[in-house]
């Protein structure tokens, strides 16, 4: 009996000792796989590129090997580089809309605004008449699509001639008073080597009108159809465009000047879709410049 009452406690030591067994197979196993693991990592070459660390770099003078040189020191000096750079730029970005705020303010001071222009009068009547306060930088007649008299914009070379030219406010002008006010806009400026080169230009200039606004999908043959049908006979007409802005633009050159003064009228017309807006050139149509073909 005392032999097989131990008996289970003999079991039970055996299966002490299986599990101890059992566990240390799993330990041996984990120890043998952490091992094995090693074993692989430590025939990887540290120095490889796939594996080098981004913050160190390459020195070409030295064959199959780096610098242990943290490459972030040449790094933070080429982000500061461009750091610096980019502020720079956006410094200069900044002073150039300073500035170029600056001048389109004091061009304003410098501007007026003329209404109720007969539609006789051109830009050179015009512009004598406001001469006497001061010297006229530029002056600008534009077409009224709610009235049949137009208004103007008149710069002068300082604000004096600019306070003086409100004195002239009811003068009359052709057969109707001027009105004459401080301008909230500024005149923008002509390319000059588009401006009139001698005095056939400056003539053709009268006989030339600036329209805006055209539809995209009105053509060339439409634009000359409709002037000549409204205005007189077109000799030149030069129709521009660009996939930026959602309308075109037209010289268009009548071959009387009566007629460009008649085309004056036909701002707030709708040509195409869109009411078009017409305004005497300051720039005469030219020839295109046939550039000769290489053979």
């Amino acid at each position: 009996m005392a032999a097989v009452a131990d008996m289970p406690g003999e079991t039970a030591v055996a299966n002490g000792n299986n599990n101890l067994a059992v566990e240390t197979s799993k330990s041996e196993s984990k120890e043998f796989n952490v091992q094995k693991l090693v074993d692989m990592f430590t025939k990887l070459n540290p120095f490889a590129k796939e594996f080098f660390p981004s913050s160190y770099h390459h020195n070409p003078t030295k064959t199959g090997d780096f610098d242990q040189v943290p490459a972030n020191k040449q790094g933070n000096a080429n982000y500061s580089n461009r750091r610096r750079r980019n502020n720079n730029n956006q410094a200069k970005r900044k002073l150039n809309g300073k500035a170029f705020r600056a001048q389109r303010d004091d061009s304003i001071r410098r501007t007026v605004y003329v209404s109720d222009i007969d539609q006789t009068i051109t830009e050179e009547q015009l512009a004598g008449l406001f001469s006497n306060c001061g010297q006229v930088v530029d002056c600008r007649v534009c077409g009224d699509p709610h009235s049949v008299l137009r208004f103007a914009f008149v710069e002068f070379a300082d604000e004096e001639g600019a306070r003086a030219a409100l004195n002239l406010g009811g003068t009359m002008l052709g057969f109707y008073p001027v009105r004459v006010l401080p301008s909230k806009t500024a005149i923008l400026p002509v390319n000059p080597t588009f401006l009139p080169r001698s005095e056939d230009e400056r003539e053709l200039c009268a006989r030339t009108v600036y329209c805006t606004n055209i539809d995209k999908k009105v053509s060339q043959a439409e634009v000359k159809n409709f002037f000549e049908s409204a205005c007189g006979e077109v000799t030149r007409l030069r129709l521009l465009g660009d996939n930026v802005h959602s309308t075109r633009i037209a010289f268009v050159e009548f071959a009387m000047a009566e007629s460009a003064i008649v085309a004056l009228n036909c701002s707030g017309l709708v040509l195409g879709t869109q009411p078009i807006r017409v305004s005497p050139s300051k720039t005469p149509v030219r020839p295109r410049v046939t550039r000769p073909t290489s053979r």
